[in-house]
């Protein structure tokens, strides 16, 4: 039951949620260089004012019974044209307060990361107005109550991402990696924007409460074509193939927007979608069999580049992609797998933003390098950088007792219990994450130092390496959500009863499997990384595989191949018909009225006394024609 939040305390101040980072943008970008001084503390307030005002909403949610958690705030019309009305509607309920409090949270501890990240780019203050915007745009997407408010905040993380992407503009590969971002989601965006319409069409609304009451009355091939298109927004959101290629370039913006944008929250926009349509996938199941083929197909594809790559931000994008492909499976399993999606969606933003945030103090600490091949021996050098970056580690690999562990084996387990073969992909997944994440760690923190003469490596300050410890401590913490099935208990009003399905062998049997898949896929990392020396130049006399990973799979020229070179080709005909043919008539119109006027200029001389002679000319004509009629 949707509750009105008219004057319902403290939900009543639900707007502020994105009121507070958005005014913080428009004071920053508005002010100019007068809050150079003070903006950045002005941008990390409001983030943690957002937070706090999350976490009291999140406990008031609590105190309420769990048929009556969802809130709706109106807070005025933004359309009305006809019948056709949409209210600027917040809801808050057990699902859009996890997201408020994981954005509100993690962005806040990147916000005070930042200050220090930040300290000497004479930007920095844009730099949070930014942060803000992107937090505010974030929050309305989240708490959205139609899916029309949610399209507004998902175009505002599309801008807020390109600026951030972009914010080192001066760099051509920054400026190409935005643009690239862009384009891409807006291909995404397509399908979303289609997806809102086709609902409209069939509901007569674009409320989630409207939608959900009406899906059964649907047609299944209307609700697959919405599911479908749905889909494809998300693919763009949360980079999943076919809509992948734009992440790991998105790493040349700061290394605090990795962690924010492209790790904890914004890749994760698309899950939402998924998880919050929940209602419409229950009747698609075409669409929902899609969505597990894309998360699976993605999950791998992710994992494979992560294994080849020098590049240490490029290696947690690669990570990103594949962790989000497990989520996306979650969420396609229906409602076996929602929670648990979600679940591994919050551990994911904790040890992800952690390890991203880490991989920024490492650079910080090799004057910013990003080849992993010039580190080796840093664990002495960064105690506390290697130990929190070790947490988050150790969470993604799913070591036991982790977060990781608790919420990415979950997922596993439902895919065993829907189909064996998703199973064994998932699996395989998880091998080949600990593969790849030993790899990083080998190379970065372990064995002999690759460094130039001219790099001293230390350790970041104080307002850099808290924000890991609080991250390392939820990576390590973060699977007490599952205690008591809390998350699952919690989520159960908004995507519905968990179906539990049988698993072909006993969960204990899976879980030691998982953890020995986990294991093997550690000690290769360590036989063929830990016990050879690591060249400082990456060796070119490699396999195909490799060549194939260190091109992220060709992702590029397959969207060149399928997309670009078609598309410039269509334009270049479409170009060709316009100045040929269109122009050409037109034009051809253009000459012979100019030509016609040429010739009828002639006529106008300017002279007296060819003007005398052609009305001389015409009297006598005119003479000559009435003595004509006359005569006859």
């Amino acid at each position: 039951m949707i509750t009105p939040a008219a004057s319902e305390g403290i939900f009543s101040l639900s707007w502020l949620l994105v009121a507070l980072p958005l005014a913080g943008a428009a004071i920053l970008l508005l002010g100019g260089r007068r809050t150079d001084p003070w903006g950045h503390w002005l941008g990390t307030a409001t983030a943690l004012g957002s937070f706090a005002l999350g976490l009291a909403t999140f406990f008031a949610l609590m105190g309420r019974d769990g048929d009556d958690r969802q809130v709706l705030q109106h807070l005025f019309t933004w359309i009305d044209v006809g019948g056709f009305e949409v209210g600027m509607d917040l809801l808050v309920d057990q699902l859009s307060i996890l997201f408020v409090l994981l954005i509100t949270g993690v962005g806040s501890l990147i916000h005070i990361y930042s200050i220090g990240y930040m300290e000497h780019d004479e930007r920095r203050r844009r730099f949070f107005a930014y942060l803000n915007l992107f937090i505010a745009a974030m929050l309305t997407l989240v708490l959205a109550g139609n899916y029309l408010v949610v399209f507004l905040g998902w175009e505002g993380v599309g801008l807020a991402s390109y600026l951030l992407i972009g914010f080192w503009q001066h760099k051509p590969s920054a400026a190409a990696a935005a643009k690239k971002a862009f384009v891409i989601n807006r291909v995404g965006d397509i399908g979303m924007s289609l997806a809102i319409m086709l609902i409209f069409v069939t509901f007569g609304t674009v409320s989630f409460a409207g939608v959900s009451a009406a899906a059964q009355g649907a047609s299944e091939s209307t609700m697959t074509a919405i599911g479908l298109l749905l889909l494809l927004g998300a693919c763009g959101k949360s980079a999943q193939v076919p809509l992948q290629a734009w992440l790991l370039d998105a790493m040349e913006g700061p290394t605090p927007v990795s962690a924010l944008i492209h790790a904890a929250t914004m890749v994760t926009a698309g899950v939402y979608l998924i998880t919050r349509s929940n209602f419409i996938y229950e009747f698609a199941p075409v669409a929902q069999t899609a969505v597990v083929v894309v998360a699976v197909v993605t999950l791998l594809w992710g994992a494979v580049i992560g294994c080849a790559k020098d590049d240490i931000k490029k290696v947690l994008a690669g990570s990103t992609m594949s962790q989000i492909g497990y989520m996306m499976l979650g969420a396609g399993l229906g409602p076996a797998g929602y929670a648990f999606a979600i679940f591994h969606l919050i551990t994911h933003g904790f040890f992800k933003a952690n390890m991203f945030l880490g991989a920024g103090s490492v650079m910080h600490a090799t004057n910013d390098d990003v080849d992993m091949r010039h580190y080796g021996a840093l664990q002495k050098a960064l105690p506390v950088t290697f130990g929190t970056f070790a947490m988050g580690y150790l969470a993604i690999i799913g070591f036991p007792g982790f977060s990781g562990f608790w919420s990415k084996d979950k997922i596993i387990e439902a895919a065993f219990a829907e189909n064996i073969l998703i199973g064994v992909c998932a699996l395989i997944g998880a091998g080949v994450t600990a593969f790849y994440m030993t790899r990083l760690m080998l190379m970065t923190f372990f064995g002999e130092k690759r460094w130039a003469d001219d790099v001293h490596p230390h350790e970041s300050p104080k307002v850099m390496t808290v924000p890991l410890i609080v991250l390392a401590a939820f990576s390590v913490l973060g699977g007490f959500l599952l205690l008591g099935n809390w998350i699952v208990d919690w989520l159960t009003p908004v995507v519905g009863e968990m179906h539990h399905h049988d698993l072909p062998l006993p969960v204990i049997a899976l879980t030691l499997i998982v953890v020995a898949v986990v294991a093997l896929g550690v000690a290769v990392a360590w036989l063929t990384i830990g016990r050879n020396p690591v060249p400082r130049v990456a060796p070119t006399d490699v396999s195909v595989f490799t060549r194939a990973a260190r091109a992220d799979l060709y992702g590029d020229a397959i969207n060149d191949t399928l997309v670009v070179h078609p598309g410039r080709q269509l334009v270049a005909g479409l170009t060709a018909v316009d100045d040929g043919l269109i122009d050409g008539a037109v034009m051809g119109q253009a000459d012979a009225v100019g030509g016609l006027a040429g010739v009828a200029r002639k006529l106008q001389n300017g002279f007296v006394r060819s003007y005398a002679v052609w009305v001389l000319g015409g009297a006598t004509l005119l003479v000559v024609l009435l003595m004509g009629v006359s005569a006859l």
